[in-house]
């Protein structure tokens, strides 16, 4: 049987296993909080992002670009990026320290934005139980030079896990939480909700709580960063023995139940069996 397009990565790819494993959505908020603490980064989420108007959309478009990016064919995929960098072209940032003006495409926050996920979503995959060697995590680091190629990133880019902690402690002196991080930092720990939603289900305390261990998860020097936050002792044995204890009970549930539309999907198109297209399934 001939299988059709694997997209960017396949079944066997260390990517697809990180990508589908219920640690994903704590790595994700890791990496935000992780993002901005870039001042320039932040400076250009705060003026051209809707994240203050519609932070759940935000978050969805988020998720979704990821999952069509890892999941979906090699077309969709370049589909996808393709409407970011169209996007990005458009965009500035201010420095808020220089005033200098920056394309919100600059190699350098692209870089940024990129080296910020892909740490987050090893860190919780490996933090919250996902048994992955050393080589294996390497692997995975390699495999996310595709995505940044995507999104326009021609020079360097971490291939090792080696290479992803250098590149932190190097840009580290250029990291602070603003005004704009702390205010990005309420939005995400208090998002909206209608009041009968926040007030009469767990959703509020329970999306608090994967911000907390969100929070946890993050490097020491970036908890210290947020200096107007207490740095609790153990804060990341306690993130990490939620997220444990969070993936065992979402990987009790059926496959059908805990894998979204475009995992299903790709399972199906590496099988043989064909299926609609990726936009055309119910979200």
């Amino acid at each position: 049987m001939v299988i059709s397009d694997l997209g960017l990565y396949g079944p066997e790819s260390v990517t697809w296993r990180i990508h589908a494993d219920p640690s994903f959505a704590v790595g994700g908020l890791r990496a935000l909080l992780l993002q901005a603490l870039h001042p320039v980064a932040m400076a250009g989420v705060s003026a051209n992002s809707g994240y203050r108007d519609d932070p759940w959309g935000r978050l969805q478009r988020t998720t979704e670009y990821v999952a069509v990016t890892t999941f979906g064919t090699a077309a969709e995929a370049e589909e996808a990026a393709s409407k970011v960098r169209r996007v990005h072209r458009r965009l500035t940032a201010v420095d808020p320290d220089s005033g200098e003006v920056y394309r919100v495409d600059d190699p350098s926050l692209l870089l940024w934005v990129h080296c910020c996920e892909v740490d987050s979503f090893l860190h919780a995959a490996r933090r919250g139980g996902l048994r992955l060697s050393d080589a294996e995590a390497d692997r995975y680091v390699a495999e996310q030079v595709r995505q940044a190629r995507l999104i326009g990133l021609t020079d360097e880019v971490p291939r090792t896990t080696a290479e992803l902690a250098a590149y932190f402690a190097e840009v580290r002196p250029l990291l602070r939480a603003t005004g704009p991080a702390y205010e990005g930092l309420r939005l995400v720990s208090v998002p909206p909700m209608r009041w009968w939603v926040r007030w009469a289900t767990p959703a509020a305390p329970s999306w608090g709580a994967l911000v907390a261990m969100s929070f946890g998860l993050l490097p020491g020097w970036a908890k210290q960063l947020y200096t107007h936050l207490p740095v609790l002792p153990g804060s990341e044995l306690t993130a990490t023995a939620s997220l444990r204890a969070l993936r065992t009970a979402v990987l009790a549930l059926p496959a059908t139940v805990r894998e979204g539309p475009h995992l299903k999907a790709a399972r199906a198109r590496v099988a043989g069996i064909p299926v609609r297209r990726l936009d055309s399934l119910p979200a």
